[in-house]
């Protein structure tokens, strides 16, 4: 689950100081900086008393989405967010900018491939389905939810849309460029250059088809890449796939970005939506943590606000929403205190007791996301995955590089997920050198595979429910396929989301609670921390949730009506 990652290479790039400069005496006063807010209007006003309130309280609106009354502003005066919280017109503001200076860190979970190549090969010899690209055979999370079979009966429509908010999307890739949507596809997040380093182009706001972080192309080519001879197939290898870029080169999901691609996502009639990360700064947004200012406080209700606001939004208008759990080895029904938000600006992250009842991880905890776990080879839970009854739907192929102890699988990159990676991504990490060939040493972690033309696509391992979620989500896209009816106005096909995710539950693969049920990953060398006591039915636990995703299951069990819970 992404938010604020880097890579190695950026590593060297920034140093988070801060510099203090003189200012000659006699010398001209700079203009104070502006900074940009989200600004959330309280139910029921209108737009234009909204934009009232945000004139008084000193902003000025630059764009507004109407449909879920957010407001993005710039301000210059230092207590324009107090005065946004103090207004009875709105919520809160959520800073868009806060992040300058902020020394990077690495997410050990998604990247742990960059820091410690496996030694040992890291091929499997489980890969059961029909091998129909060249490295398929590398990918077990396929078999896993049966989409080798499942593509027999239903390889997914072209008029099934499925958004990847996400980082961007790479459409250079042969596996991705034939799925890819240009007409539909849209950039929500301008570079910002002290966030996110000097912009690509002039405007910063980076062309759709590119991916200068990466964690998209790799999310995207799990859901959707081509069967078409060469590299990967997807879960779903014959849908649409549509860049709705919200987050940052950087990494970081500002709340503006995302509400407008959740939001565009309903407009335009999308079928599914697939969302890898959680929303920054903080990762609970809570009602009124009293480890948080009054600013925060109010920052944080506007969040949750805008969040539930914009899911339900694309809800209503038709798109099935699914959500990786995250990496924190957390139970979010009884959250661990939280010792990383905010995590910009750097240092002044602080430990803050998490209520689950007013305390949400967003979007995936928010109205109509389907949540899902990740799991590793054997079907057992990733030591690193969030769990718990409450939020849990389903669980789904995900990476864990250490399942199978005590045998020769153990400890290898074979035991993540194979996808999708853009060029420039692999060549700054110093995998793939300016000549696009894979340096010696990660021969058995990064892969290059070209078509008869000539067209080159590059893949490499990464694990999270960031890769977990996608599984889900081509799933997901395979029913609409199989059961979706002609959508008259916008074309394609369609499908309630409510019947979607009930027969996503439905088929899912049951897995019930161990013997003993508590999991353990003391064996692993992992502390008790990560022990997950799995509790519920076999239909329904806080471990799998209604079961792994079944891609062949799915598109052979007849659909049945949708019962309203």
């Amino acid at each position: 689950m992404l938010s604020r990652r880097f890579t190695a290479g950026s590593v060297a790039t920034m140093t988070g100081l801060a510099l203090v400069l003189a200012v000659p005496a006699g010398a001209a006063t700079a203009a104070p900086a502006s900074a940009e807010y989200t600004v959330v209007a309280e139910d029921g006003v209108s737009v234009a008393a909204a934009k009232a309130a945000i004139t008084a309280a000193g902003g000025t609106v630059v764009e507004s989405n109407e449909s879920v009354g957010t407001f993005t502003v710039s301000a210059t005066a230092a207590d324009f967010a107090a005065k946004a919280a103090a207004s009875s017109a709105l919520i809160g503001a959520a800073n868009n900018e806060r992040a300058f200076g902020r020394a990077p860190k690495l997410d050990l979970v998604e990247q742990e491939a960059l820091l410690a190549p496996a030694s040992k090969s890291a091929n499997r010899s489980d890969h059961r389905g029909p091998k129909l690209d060249p490295l398929d055979d590398k990918l077990w999370g396929l078999d896993m939810v049966r989409s080798d079979d499942a593509r027999r009966v239903e390889p997914g429509d072209r008029g099934v849309t499925v958004g990847i908010l996400d980082t961007g999307l790479d459409a250079s890739n042969p596996d991705l460029g034939a799925n890819f949507s240009w007409q539909l596809s849209r950039n929500f997040a301008k570079d910002i250059p002290e966030v996110d380093g000097e912009c690509e182009v002039a405007s910063c706001l980076d062309p759709v088809g590119t991916d200068d972080y990466g964690h998209g192309t790799h999310v995207a080519g799990s859901v959707g890449a081509a069967a078409n001879g060469t590299g990967i197939s997807g879960v779903a290898p014959n849908v649409t796939l549509v860049e709705l870029k919200g987050g940052q080169d950087s990494g970081y999901f500002f709340l503006q970005n995302v509400v407008n691609a959740l939001t565009y996502a309903g407009d335009v009639g999308l079928d599914v939506v697939n969302m890898s990360f959680y929303i920054d700064p903080w990762a609970y947004n809570c009602l009124n943590n009293p480890a948080d200012s009054a600013a925060e406080q109010a920052e944080q209700q506007a969040t949750i606000t805008a969040v539930r606001r914009a899911l339900t939004y694309a809800h209503n208008r038709g798109v099935t929403l699914v959500g990786a759990l995250g990496n924190g080895h957390e139970n979010l029904g009884n959250p661990r205190p939280d010792s990383s938000s905010p995590n910009y600006p750097g240092g002044t992250e602080r430990t803050r007791v998490i209520d689950n009842a007013t305390c949400w991880d967003l979007p995936v905890e928010g109205p109509f996301v389907i949540g899902v776990s990740a799991v590793g080879p054997s079907g057992r839970k990733s030591d690193y995955s969030n769990w718990g009854t409450e939020q849990i739907s389903v669980a789904a192929p995900g990476g864990f590089t250490l399942d199978g102890f005590g045998t020769p699988s153990y400890n290898t990159a074979g035991n993540r997920i194979l996808s999708t990676m853009p060029l420039n991504i692999l060549q700054d990490q110093g995998r793939v050198d300016a000549n696009g060939n894979v340096v010696a040493g990660f021969e058995n972690l990064v892969f290059k595979d070209c078509t008869r033309a000539g067209k080159c696509g590059y893949y490499a391992y990464s694990q999270g429910t960031s890769m977990a979620s996608p599984h889900a989500a081509g799933v997901a896209a395979l029913i609409v396929s199989k059961f979706g009816t002609r959508d008259w106005r916008r074309g394609g096909l369609t499908l309630a989301p409510d019947w979607v995710e009930q027969h996503l539950y439905r088929t899912a693969a049951e897995r019930a609670c161990p013997t003993p049920a508590l999991i353990s990953y003391a064996q692993e060398g992992r502390s008790p921390e990560y022990d997950a006591l799995c509790s519920g039915t076999t239909n329904f636990n806080s471990i799998w949730g209604y079961g792994i995703v079944d891609a062949y299951s799915a598109v052979t069990t007849p659909l049945k009506p949708w019962v309203k819970p």
